[in-house]
């Protein structure tokens, strides 16, 4: 499958003044909202629709999108009051593609956030958005406003008798609120900690009512499909993974961008043929698939689709289709070294699996690439991971910072090696003026 080179999700996005109200109604907005309600569809019946589409989360995870709102409880026999919370954080290192949906679209992303609303009968949305995406806020407040005085948001939508409020919150530029349970913890005003899973949202999530979080392209896409229907969106992508994903590319190309693509397609098409290939003439040597939490993968594996599947089976994962491309001069090592840095600066520190683990993982890193390396730690760094993750903490952090250690030991164990054997970076040939860092902490 994966043909058809149809774009959906960034059609709206070149017309002038797209952000605006007017334009969204231009080009058939708030059709698929304004049928449902005017035909009273059965709330059962979206959420089959979207099962039937195959539409996974675009968040990371890829969870199957219908089946995870049909896990809001019956209203006849919880009557409590349900959420739905909207993932506009977008905090993984290299994702840059919520921001134009936010920022160019944001009509679209209301009107999937009302018919989510309407599937899991919930009566309001709280949308957390990254506090550094100013224009991306302040556009989506506005498109806010907007729908609100035509009647689209809050009391009695479009002349039915449903009602249902979106509010927004602006997040601090933490990690960790990316994750979903971090998220509302957040929300409620608190430090955001994830909280242990049971409880799951769906049973106990904002205030511990049944909560859905969902990301931004994830609900981006629900109009389309309802408009077009579940077959049409089967037309793009692959079986298990259907329809077109935004794919943000990054580093080492010619022409890095944000660029839709179905989802299926291979690694080499998306930095070949809309990169523009490696810059400079240079060869690929590695690449993040989907942003720092996934594996780092060698240039034999360009051929790799870009689904959930095809990286799964090549020791990834699709993450946030957030492709992070190194040419021959890179050295792994210094890449490994930046992203374990992150991960051990964000760690929220409730579990010592992962303040630990990840504090150690930059050092050890650091120390190898500043040449005081020993050949024993890669094998340590190895173990180090294997102690974090899987599953092993409270939320995913852990295994976002061991996944890629994993991957770069499989992959590039030989430059590891170089670094701990030669006592610098093999791809280094001027040490005069190399910056001096303190040496990593002996002991690990």
């Amino acid at each position: 499958m994966i043909p058809a080179n149809e774009t959906y999700l960034l059609n709206r996005v070149q017309n002038k003044g797209s952000e605006t109200l007017a334009s969204y109604r231009e080009h058939g907005g708030y059709v698929a909202i304004e049928k449902i309600l005017k035909e009273n569809t059965p709330f059962d019946q979206v959420i089959e629709e979207l099962k039937d589409s195959g539409l996974r989360g675009r968040g990371g995870a890829g969870f199957p999108t219908g089946l995870k709102f049909s896990f809001m409880p019956d209203p006849e026999k919880d009557p409590r009051p349900r959420y739905l919370a909207v993932n506009a954080d977008e905090s993984e290192p290299g994702t840059c593609k919520d921001r134009i949906l936010l920022r160019e679209d944001p009509h679209g992303l209301i009107e999937g956030i009302l018919i989510a609303c309407r599937a899991i009968r919930a009566e309001a949305a709280y949308i957390y958005v990254r506090g550094e995406y100013r224009k991306e806020y302040n556009n989506l407040f506005a498109a806010l406003a907007e729908a609100r005085a035509a009647g689209l948001v809050g009391k009695n939508i479009a002349g039915s008798d449903w009602s249902c409020e979106i509010w927004m919150h602006k997040g601090a530029g933490a990690y960790i609120c990316g994750e979903e349970t971090g998220l509302m913890e957040s929300l409620e005003g608190k430090r955001g900690h994830p909280r242990p899973k049971p409880p799951f949202p769906a049973g106990f999530g904002l205030w511990g009512q049944p909560t859905t979080v969902s990301n931004v392209e994830t609900l981006f896409n629900v109009p389309f499909i309802l408009n077009r229907g579940a077959r049409w969106f089967r037309t793009m992508g692959t079986e298990k993974s259907p329809g077109n994903i935004l794919c943000g590319i990054s580093g080492h190309v010619e022409r890095p961008g944000v660029y839709e693509v179905p989802l299926g397609i291979s690694t080499r098409t998306l930095i070949e043929e809309y990169a523009g290939g490696v810059w400079k003439g240079r060869k690929l040597k590695a690449f993040f698939p989907g942003g720092s939490s996934t594996g780092l993968l060698p240039a034999s594996a360009i051929d790799t689709p870009m689904d959930h599947d095809g990286m799964k089976d090549a020791g990834s994962m699709l993450g946030t289709a957030a492709l992070m491309v190194l040419d021959e001069t890179a050295c792994t090592v210094r890449a490994m070294e930046v992203v374990a840095r992150f991960y051990d600066h964000e760690s929220c520190g409730q579990c010592s699996q992962c303040r630990e683990g990840t504090q150690w993982l930059y050092q050890i890193f650091r120390r190898l690439e500043n040449g005081q390396g020993r050949v024993e730690d890669v094998e340590l760094l190895d173990s180090l991971a294997h102690g974090m993750a899987p599953g092993k903490t409270i939320c995913a952090l852990a295994d976002a910072a061991a996944i890629p250690t994993h991957a770069i030991v499989k992959n590039f164990k030989d430059e590891m090696m170089e670094h701990a054997t030669l006592g610098r970076c093999p791809l280094s040939h001027d040490h005069s003026t190399k910056e001096k860092r303190e040496p990593a902490e002996a002991g690990a």
